[in-house]
This record gives C-alpha cells, structure tokens and sequence, in this order.
C-alpha cells in the first residue's frame, strides 16, 4: 500500500522537480491550457517525450518555487516567467527546436462540443443542407432565424447561417440545434501564448519569421531610418547616398569644379613625349655643286 503523502510533502517534491528542470532547461514555452482534458494533456506529454517535459500547478506555487530557486542560486534569469503565469497556464520545457515543438503540440486538439455559457473561440457558421431531421424539428431553426425548407420529408438549410460569432457565449438553443446536427465546432489544445529563452521573452509568431521575412523587416528599417534623417537633415550611412544625389540635382555645378583640373591633369601626365626629331644626313649628288657634271654624258 502505497503511503499518501502530506500537502507538504507534495510542495516539496513540486519545488525539487521544478528546480531541477530550472538547473536542466533554457527554453520554455508557456502555454494556456484552457478546456484541456487529462486524457489529452497524457497524449501530449507522450508525444513530447525525449527533449520537452510538460508542467502543470498552480500559478502562485510555480511563482514561489522560482523565486526560492532565484534566492538560492542567484540566477534571476527565470524571473520574467513569473509575470507570464496568468490564468490556466503550464510550463513546456524542453531542449528541442522551439517551432517544431510547437508544432507538435498543436497535433493534439480535440473537437468539442457548443456547450452553453462557453465562449465561442470561432465563428461557427451552419452550412447549407440536408440535416436529416423530421420536419417537427423546425421550430429549433424559426427560433434561430435560420432559413429551412421540407425537401424529401426532412428538414433542409437553404443557405449557410453564422449561427455564433467569435467571442459570443454558446446560449442554449444554439447548443441544441448544434447537438442535433451533430456538428462539434469547436477544437481545444494546449495554445501557446508566449516563448522563452535565456532570460528573452517573445511571442510565439517570431517562430514562424523565416529568412526573407528578416531582410524586408530590416530593409524596411533602414528605409525609415534613411526617410528620418533626411528629414532632419543629419547625415547617417543609410541617409548618406540620398543626400549625395540631392546634393547634386540641386547644384550640379559644385560637383563639376574639380572636373576639368583633373582632366587637364590626368591629361597631360598621360599623353606620351613627342621624340626629338633627328636630322637627317642630306643625300649625296652627283655634280659638285657648280652646275656641271664631272664626267661627259
């Protein structure tokens, strides 16, 4: 027979498992656990098992316990987690990558029922169609404005019908006719709301930023860092080309100056020396220069 222990007994194992996986792990994600079952949430740490431990407990326990581990070790780097546990919340640590932990995670929703009083996650939308009711079901749809007809002796839906709007309570009839239909519109999972690692905290959509979607954010940055100060007119890098070429529509002529020295310049020094011309030896003749030939024809 296994001995039941004390309530405080049980706090101490909690605070010794959660120091331990402070000691081990630099990256969790925190997750909102809202309409999860233990059947599910069992699955989900089957799933995760190898490199993720799934935590659940009380949020002013989990508080406690990194605070303790903070004052012991003096590591404050776990001290951000403790702003984040709002509502039904867990702890996903885990040495893996974050994205495909993730992922992995949300394999595991479930569909469920429209009970009433629960706040629709979705719109739910009742599409067009035979619903294999008899025609004294009618009254579910009059009472909803949902437009019917008899087709074949049961009830027919002419066209689709938003029949709840996201953030809207589940009333009643709406929880009936959904039941009838047999439509379970809803899919709950463990979502996660924030990430964590090595003391940053982020949301959850920066898994998804891939390699282009970094260059255009920092394309983009650079674009209204150039905009301001050009503006302010006070010279930065990214600024810098545009003020050249604004320097030089406006007054092209400053730009020009130096042109014709340096191409006089660049001129001279490459145009090559002209040889001295060396005279030539005159060609010798025939007569002695006195008008007659020294020899007779």
């Amino acid at each position: 027979m296994a001995i039941k222990r004390t309530k405080a007994e049980k706090k101490q194992a909690y605070d010794r498992k959660l120091c331990s996986l402070l000691d081990e792990y630099t990256k969790v994600l925190i997750a909102l656990a809202d309409n999860v079952g233990s059947k599910q949430l069992q699955d989900i740490r089957r799933g995760l098992r190898g490199d993720s431990v799934v935590l659940m407990g009380k949020n002013t326990l989990i508080r406690r316990c990194i605070k303790v581990y903070a004052d012991k070790t003096g590591n404050k780097a776990f001290d951000p987690l403790s702003d984040l546990l709002v509502g039904n919340v867990g702890l996903i640590f885990t040495k893996g990558d974050l994205k495909e932990v993730r992922e992995e995670v949300a394999k595991y929703k479930v569909g469920a029922p429209a009970r009433v009083g629960l706040v629709a996650p979705v719109d739910v939308v009742v599409p067009p169609g035979n619903t294999g009711l008899d025609p004294s079901q009618t009254s579910f749809f009059q009472v909803l404005n949902i437009p019917t007809k008899i087709n074949k002796g049961t009830v027919e839906i002419i066209t689709p019908v938003e029949l709840i709007k996201k953030g809207d309570k589940v009333g009643s009839s709406e929880s009936a006719l959904l039941a009838k239909l047999g439509i379970r519109p809803f899919s709950y999972g463990l979502q996660i709301t924030n990430v964590y690692e090595d003391g940053s905290v982020f949301s959850p959509e920066v898994l998804d930023l891939t390699e282009e979607d970094l260059i255009e954010k920092f394309a983009t940055g650079v674009s209204m860092v150039a905009s301001l100060s050009l503006a302010l007119s006070y010279p930065t890098l990214a600024a810098a080309p545009h003020m050249f070429i604004n320097g030089y529509k406006n007054d092209p002529s400053k730009f020009a100056v130096a042109a014709p020295v340096a191409a006089a310049d660049s001129g001279a020094a490459a145009a090559p020396k002209e040889e001295e011309k060396v005279p030539e030896p005159a060609e010798e003749s025939d007569d002695d220069g006195l008008g007659f030939s020294l020899f007779d024809d």
